[in-house]
C-alpha cells in the first residue's frame, strides 16, 4: 500500500467528543441562537483536533514554491524568474506578505522548493530535499506531469505533514509561490466544479484585459488537449495541476491523517483543496474556511468544498494572507471557550473592564454642543494617505492584491497623519448598556479584549433621561477613551438590531428618513442608545480615531450619523456585512476581530519590502507595469 493510500485509510470523519462539550456550552449560553461565523470555526477545529485550550494552538505557515511550464505562453503580469526571487525574498530579505502575515499571526513559517526552474542552493533555509523536477511542463503540449509525478508532490506534502504535526502543531496555513500558478488552478477548478474556462479564469496578479482574454484561451486549450478526468484527482493534478499545488493537497491529507487542521487561503489553496477532496472526500470535515478573494472561481472552489466564508477582503495574493486573520479568529474563539470554562476570576483580565455610569442629571445640551463638532472635524491628512498608498504601490507583490488591507492602511495612515503608521497601535472597546450585563459573558468578553490589549468600558445608561443625556454622556465617556485609544470598537451590549432595522430601513436596507429627521422615528425605548452611539461616533472622530460598529445596530445608526455629519465618514470603519460576515452572538466580539483586521493592514505596510530592497522583478503587464518601479 503506497503512502497516499495509507493516509487516505486514516482520514475519518472528525467527531472528536471535545466539540459536542463546547457546543453545549454555547448552546447554554446563546440558548436558541445559530452558532456565530467564530463559533463554527472553534467547533471544527475541536471536532478534528480534541484540542480543547488556546494554548493548544501551535500554526505552521508552509510556502510551497515551484515553477509552471505554462509560463511561457505569458499568462502573468510577472516573469518566470520571479518565482525564485520570491523564494529568496522569504528567506533573505524576509519582506514578502509571506513574512509579515506569519509574523502577524505567530506563525513559523517553512518554505520549501518543490521544483523552481532555477538554482536555489544559494538561499539559506529553504527546504530543497523534496524537488521533484525544474517545473512542469507546459500543460498546453500535454500533461503538467507525470503520475508518478504527480503521487510524489502529494505524498511529499503528506511527509511535510507528518512531520510538522509531530513537532506539536495544529494549524496548518498552506501558501504557494509559482508564476501562472493560478493558471494551473483555473484549469482545477473548471475540471472538478464543472465551469467554463470564462467561469473558471481570473486575472490572477493583475493582467491587462488582453492578458486576462490570453489566459483563458490557454486554459480552454489546456483542457482540450488534456481532458483531465474528474472522477480522478490524480488525474487532474497530472495533466493540469503545478507541483506545489500537489504538495498542499499532500499537506492537508497528511494534516488530517495528524488529527491537524488546515486553513483554506486564496484561490490556489482551494484549488488544491479541491484536489484533496478528489482523492479523500472526508478531508472536509479538517478545513477551515478564511476569506473569498478576488478570482473568480473561487467562491465556487469554497462551495464545492462545503465551506462558507467570513471574510471579503478582496484579497488576490495566495501566501497565508487571510488564513492568517483567520488563525487570529480562531484564538479569539479558543479564548471564548477557556473564558467559559474559567471557574475564577482572574484579576490581569478584569484590570482591563471599567464601568462609567451616566449622570442621574441631566446636563444642558444646546446647538452649540453639536456644532462645535460639526464645525470642527478634522480631516485625515491627504499627504499621508498618498505617502501610504506609494509604498503599498511599490511592496513586492502584485498592486492592488492586498484588496481592502491595504486601503485600511492608507485610511489609517490619513487619520493618524503618517504616511507609515506603527502596526502596534491602541485599541480600546466601548460598549453601551441600558441593564446589568451577565456575568459570564462579561467574563468571556474581559478574556478575549485582555489577549488582544484592548480594554473594555462599558457605559450604562440610565433609563428615563431625556436622549440628550445619553449623546452628552457618551460623547464625554469616547473623549476620554480615544486621548489614548487609536482604535475605538463600538457597540451595544442588547441586541436591538431587528427593531432599530424595522422602524429606519425599508425591506432592500436602504435608509428610509432624511438624517435629520430619523432620530424622531426611532422607537422611545430605544432613543437613549441610539443617541449615546451617535455622540460617540461623533467624538471618536473629532479626536481622529478610527471607529469600529461592532453590532448590526451600531452599523445602522453609524450609516445615519455619517449622512447628519459627512465629515464623519473617513474614520468609520464598517465590518460586519461589508468586510466580514461573522454575526458573533457575543458583544464587541466583532469589533476586537475589527482591530487585528486593522493590525493586519498595519502590519502589511510595516513589515513588507519594495521591490527595490527584495530584488524582485516588477511587473510587465497590466496597471503594475505603470506604477512599481525599482
Amino acid at each position: 500500500m503506497s503512502l497516499l493510500e495509507e493516509t487516505i485509510a486514516k482520514i475519518q470523519p472528525a467527531d472528536y467528543p471535545a466539540a459536542m462539550e463546547a457546543a453545549a456550552a454555547l448552546d447554554q449560553l446563546f440558548p436558541e441562537q445559530q452558532p456565530s461565523a467564530l463559533q463554527s470555526l472553534l467547533l471544527r477545529y475541536l471536532r478534528a483536533t480534541g484540542k480543547p485550550a488556546s494554548k493548544d494552538l501551535r500554526c505552521c505557515t508552509i510556502i510551497c514554491c515551484a515553477d509552471h511550464g505554462v509560463a511561457a505562453q505569458g499568462v502573468s503580469a510577472y516573469p518566470p524568474e520571479t518565482t525564485v526571487q520570491m523564494t529568496a525574498n522569504y528567506l533573505l530579505a524576509q519582506g514578502a506578505a509571506a513574512n509579515a502575515f506569519a509574523g502577524f499571526a505567530g506563525s513559523d513559517l517553512l518554505v520549501v522548493d518543490m521544483g523552481i526552474a532555477a538554482d536555489t542552493t544559494g538561499i539559506p533555509g529553504l527546504v530543497r530535499h523534496y524537488r521533484i523536477a525544474a517545473g512542469t511542463r507546459d500543460m498546453t503540449q500535454g500533461a503538467a506531469m507525470t503520475r508518478a509525478q504527480a503521487q510524489q508532490a502529494v505524498e511529499t506534502g503528506i511527509k511535510l505533514a507528518s512531520a510538522i504535526a509531530a513537532q506539536g502543531y495544529t494549524c496548518f496555513l498552506p501558501g504557494e509561490m509559482g508564476i501562472s500558478n493560478t493558471t494551473s488552478s483555473a484549469c482545477i477548478a473548471a475540471t472538478l466544479c464543472g465551469l467554463t474556462a470564462e467561469q473558471a479564469t481570473g486575472r490572477g496578479t493583475n493582467i491587462s484585459d488582453e492578458r486576462l482574454q490570453k489566459k483563458i484561451r490557454v486554459v480552454k486549450e489546456a483542457l482540450l488537449v488534456n481532458q483531465p478526468d474528474p472522477a480522478d484527482g490524480l488525474d487532474v493534478l497530472a495533466k493540469v495541476g503545478g507541483f506545489e499545488l500537489g504538495a498542499i493537497a499532500g499537506l492537508m491529507l497528511g494534516a488530517a491523517a495528524s488529527h491537524a487542521v488546515t486553513i483554506l487561503d486564496a484561490f490556489n489553496s482551494s484549488a488544491a483543496a479541491l484536489i484533496a477532496q478528489a482523492l479523500a472526500p472526508a478531508i472536509t470535515d479538517y478545513l477551515l474556511p478564511s476569506h473569498q478573494g478576488g478570482e473568480r472561481a473561487h467562491g465556487a472552489a469554497l462551495a464545492k468544498l462545503g465551506l462558507t466564508p467570513h471574510l471579503f477582503l478582496d484579497i488576490k495574493l495566495g501566501e497565508a494572507c487571510g488564513s492568517s486573520i483567520t488563525a487570529r479568529f480562531l484564538a479569539l474563539a479558543l479564548d471564548e471557550l477557556d473564558a467559559l470554562h474559567a471557574e475564577n476570576g482572574d484579576k490581569d483580565i478584569d484590570s482591563d473592564l471599567f464601568l462609567e455610569r451616566m449622570p442621574a442629571k441631566a446636563p444642558s445640551v444646546t446647538d452649540k454642543t453639536f456644532n462645535f463638532y460639526f464645525q470642527s472635524m478634522p480631516a485625515p491628512d491627504h499627504a499621508s494617505m498618498m505617502a501610504c498608498q506609494k509604498r503599498l504601490d511599490h511592496l513586492a507583490k502584485p498592486l492592488y492584491s492586498l484588496g481592502h488591507l491595504e486601503s485600511i492602511a492608507a485610511e489609517f495612515a490619513g487619520i493618524a497623519c503618517e504616511g507609515r503608521p506603527e502596526k502596534d497601535q491602541e485599541p480600546a472597546l466601548l460598549l453601551f448598556s441600558t441593564q446589568k450585563e451577565t456575568v459570564p459573558r462579561q467574563r468571556i468578553l474581559s478574556a478575549v479584549a485582555h489577549t488582544i490589549e484592548m480594554p473594555v468600558t462599558i457605559g450604562r445608561l440610565r433609563m428615563g433621561l431625556p436622549p440628550t443625556a445619553a449623546f452628552d454622556f457618551a460623547r464625554v465617556t469616547a473623549e476620554d477613551i480615544t486621548l489614548d485609544a487609536s482604535i475605538l470598537g463600538l457597540g451595544l451590549t442588547e441586541d436591538i438590531a431587528a427593531p432599530l432595522a424595522d422602524a429606519l430601513m425599508d425591506d432592500d436596507g436602504e435608509l428610509l428618513y432624511a438624517p435629520e429627521d430619523f432620530l424622531a422615528h426611532v422607537p422611545k425605548a430605544l432613543q437613549l442608545p441610539v443617541s449615546a452611539l451617535i455622540g460617540a461616533i461623533i467624538a471618536a472622530a473629532h479626536n481622529s480615531t478610527m471607529i469600529l460598529p461592532s453590532d448590526a445596530a451600531t452599523e445602522l445608526v453609524a450609516r445615519y450619523t455619517e449622512r447628519l455629519a459627512p465629515d464623519v465618514r473617513p474614520y468609520l470603519l464598517h465590518l460586519d456585512g461589508t468586510l466580514t460576515n461573522l454575526g458573533d452572538t457575543l458583544p464587541g466580539i466583532t469589533a476586537c476581530a475589527g482591530a487585528l483586521i486593522v493590525e493586519a493592514a498595519l502590519s502589511v505596510l510595516n513589515d513588507m519590502k519594495t521591490f527595490e530592497e527584495t530584488k524582485v522583478a516588477i511587473a510587465d503587464d497590466g496597471p503594475g507595469k505603470e506604477k512599481q518601479k525599482k
